[in-house]
């Protein structure tokens, strides 16, 4: 080992005795060893020495607590996907557990943003597949996108971009469920740097400005506390934390709930850490003696804990100088559990007790995102389910029995109802909260309790209905289920209706004969025994029919184009535009779409012979164009035209979304238009009052076909509840 690499390896060293336990050094310097002799060579995007990133890796799961095999497993993480090394040849050398860990994150490779949806979420199946084997795998990866978040820079800002989207929608959230939070909030932190660098560099400075005042005050306001404890409780032990807020957390709240960096209560809090649970509850009790509480603003995670296990006391208070801050009061153990969340149970046992229930409570969240794919069919739900049910932010409310339910913000008595048992959700007639009748997409608050209404009367069931109302992807599913198996006739009815429905809303026209030699086909493309397996599917929602349209649409077009006749030769001349337009009788000549209707590729269109400016292309129903054109004021002056189906072009167009006002909106609807790869021009927003707004966005499109399918993908956010065309 050359003076170089003995450095580096003695660094590492450091972490491992900084971090105390037990290693086994004869096994991590074997795999430090292999990894740069498979590494030699090989660069990174910064241009330093491949090996640089597994030993940096490997540090951030040492800072974790984790164990010796997860910190050779980090250092050989690349060597089967970038080198000559086998799967085998790990295990050869450095066993089965090991080569397991290693081969799981080679398996999960890379979710690229940039690939089709499918194909993400087949990647991100196989992931969860991997994890529920041994979650050490998912917290290596982890770890592996926090080294390449913190070296982004050195790569295009392109793929900047697209790195940061997939880290904020697939990997922070799993973070967050985790309960790893530093990892997260660092991983968030990252991410909107390079997604919103304006916005950052902004909140960075207003950090930064305010420090000293900020500081001054809680250094003093900490001092009357500690002295305060010391007095009332000499035998407690105590620690006492500052804690700022992260950036991400501080973006949230200014940009997408719309407050000023003054109004945002807890970007600085004081933790005090002690012994026991009865201590939490005393010292809570003498905060709010010192200091007046905000109304509404505690929070007690202890007897409520988070699904990802986090546990403490929340109250956000007034100081004298009349500055709002947080105080959060939590034991030691709690304390650890917040800061590294699953990965804490390497710090206090060696090793992870298959038989630990909290464990497997913490994991369930895995089966049932897996489950969802399976009885849906179409594995796109897993990406949905990420940013959906593992959401930063949960709602707790209460059964009338006291059992507690927890669910993603936004969720409705239908995701109660479902979350308490299957068999309630399928009962359910109606629900009560806090004593008061309320309709079942009443949203969801935290300390609501609930108490949900049912029947024993034959037959009853879910309405189709609750599946646009229902916002966890557990409820969707088990609605799906339900009517997979009790409702087959009416769901092959409803799904050969709906699909008709969707083709003529479409402009595809079969005949009988074809329709019927389409949808065998497609069932049989899709691997169902039958074509009424096929609309059985589409009836209980397991196929999403804006995922086969598309594919419909394709086929039918280029029938059709094989099919039609040659233009007539007494047909006179014609211009086709950069449009796309194809104006009859007129040859090169200056063709411009009319802003008053916006037309689109589908649309019916005329064309009007301006006095200098071409021709200008309507809408047949355009409001300047005459119904009648032989009775309109200059007949002589308006002239055939159509689309030239066989040229592509992207045309302008604007849309008003109308929707429910809530956090990450705006967020949701962006991610709609990356996903279709949309380019959008303009973006604006306004609230309308009653808690709802108003969104404005002006894009790309091919058509109308591919404009109704974009609306129909946004009608499928949270929250909204109409899409429109605009028609200027």
């Amino acid at each position: 080992m050359t003076d170089k690499y003995l450095n580096d390896y003695n660094g590492l060293v450091e972490c491992l005795k900084a971090q105390g336990g037990k290693y086994d050094d004869k096994l991590i310097k074997r795999a430090f060893e292999y990894c740069v002799t498979m590494h030699a060579g090989q660069k990174r995007w910064t241009n330093e020495e491949y090996y640089i990133h597994p030993l940096s890796v490997a540090k951030i799961i040492i800072s974790m607590g984790l164990d010796s095999k997860s910190v050779a497993a980090c250092l050989l993480h690349d060597v089967v996907e970038d080198t000559k090394a086998t799967v085998e040849d790990i295990k050869e050398l450095f066993g089965d557990e090991v080569a397991l860990l290693v081969d799981g994150v080679t398996k999960i490779g890379k979710i690229s943003i940039n690939s089709k949806e499918q194909e993400q979420a087949e990647s991100l199946r196989k992931m969860l597949i991997a994890m529920g084997k041994d979650i050490r795998v998912i917290i290596i990866k982890l770890a592996d996108r926090l080294h390449n978040m913190r070296t982004l820079d050195a790569i295009p800002e392109t793929k900047q971009r697209e790195k940061s989207l997939e880290t904020l929608e697939i990997y922070a959230p799993i973070a967050h469920r985790l309960g790893i939070r530093s990892l997260k909030e660092e991983l968030e932190d990252l991410a909107i740097k390079h997604l919103d660098p304006v916005a950052y560099a902004e909140i960075e400075e207003s950090l930064i400005v305010r420090k000293p005042q900020r500081e001054s005050i809680l250094n003093g306001i900490k001092s009357r506390i500690e002295q305060r404890l010391k007095e009332e409780m000499p035998e407690v032990a105590l620690q006492f934390q500052g804690r700022v807020k992260s950036i991400y957390g501080i973006y949230r709240k200014m940009y997408l709930q719309g407050r000023s960096f003054d109004e945002i209560y807890d970007i600085y809090a004081i933790r005090i850490i002690t012994d026991t649970v009865t201590d939490c509850y005393n010292i809570l009790g003498i905060m709010h003696d010192m200091f007046r509480p905000i109304p509404n603003r505690f929070k007690d995670y202890i007897s409520t804990p988070k699904p990802n296990m986090y546990q403490s006391l929340h109250t956000t208070v007034i100081s004298r100088e009349g500055v709002p801050f947080e105080i959060q009061i939590r034991t030691a153990e709690m304390h650890h559990t917040a800061e590294y969340g699953i990965a804490a149970h390497w710090k206090y046992k060696e090793g992870i007790n298959e038989n630990d229930k909290s464990l497997e409570q913490r994991l369930a969240w895995i089966r049932q995102v897996l489950e969802a794919g399976e009885v849906s069919g179409d594995t796109s739900e897993l990406v949905r389910s990420i940013k959906v049910d593992l959401s930063q932010e949960d709602v707790f409310a209460v059964t009338p029995k006291g059992d507690v339910i927890n669910l993603p913000v936004g969720s409705t008595i239908v995701d109660f109802a479902f979350a308490i048992h299957s068999a309630v959700g399928v009962k359910m007639v109606g629900a009560k909260v806090d004593g008061k009748i309320v309709p079942i997409n009443h949203e969801i608050k935290t300390g609501e309790v609930i108490e949900i209404l049912t029947t024993n009367q034959a037959g009853h069931g879910p309405s189709r209905d609750w599946m646009n109302i229902a916002v966890t992807n557990s409820a969707k599913t088990k609605i799906r289920s339900w009517f997979k198996k009790e409702k087959r006739e009416e769901n092959i009815e409803t799904g050969r209706t709906e699909l008709e429905k969707e083709l003529r809303r479409s402009g595809i026209d079969f005949t009988d004969k074809e329709f019927e030699q389409m949808t065998a086909d497609l069932a049989r493309r899709m691997h169902y025994s039958e074509t009424d397996e096929f609309f059985s599917a589409i009836g209980y929602g397991g196929i999403l029919l804006s995922k086969i349209i598309p594919r419909i649409r394709e086929d039918y077009n280029k029938r059709q184009s094989t099919a039609s006749p040659t233009i007539p030769e007494t047909v006179p001349h014609t211009s086709a535009s950069s449009e796309g337009v194809v104006v009859d009788g007129i040859d090169n000549c200056l063709i411009r779409l009319s802003r008053c209707c916006s037309p689109l590729p589908g649309d019916e269109i005329i064309g009007f012979i301006t006095r200098g400016h071409g021709v200008s292309i309507h809408k047949r129903d355009c409001n300047n164009v005459p119904r009648d054109i032989s009775k309109s004021a200059e007949p002589d002056r308006w002239i055939a035209a159509h689309w030239d189906k066989a040229k592509k072009e992207h045309f302008v167009s604007s849309i008003r979304i109308y929707s429910v006002d809530r956090d990450g909106l705006l967020t949701d609807i962006m991610g709609v238009a990356y996903n279709m790869r949309l380019a959008v021009h303009a973006m604006n927003a306004h609230k309308t009052g009653s808690g709802n707004c108003v969104i404005s966005l002006t894009i790309n499109t091919e058509s109308v076909e591919h404009l109704n399918s974009i609306i129909m993908q946004i009608e499928k956010v949270n929250g909204v509840y109409s899409v429109e065309r605009v028609v200027k």
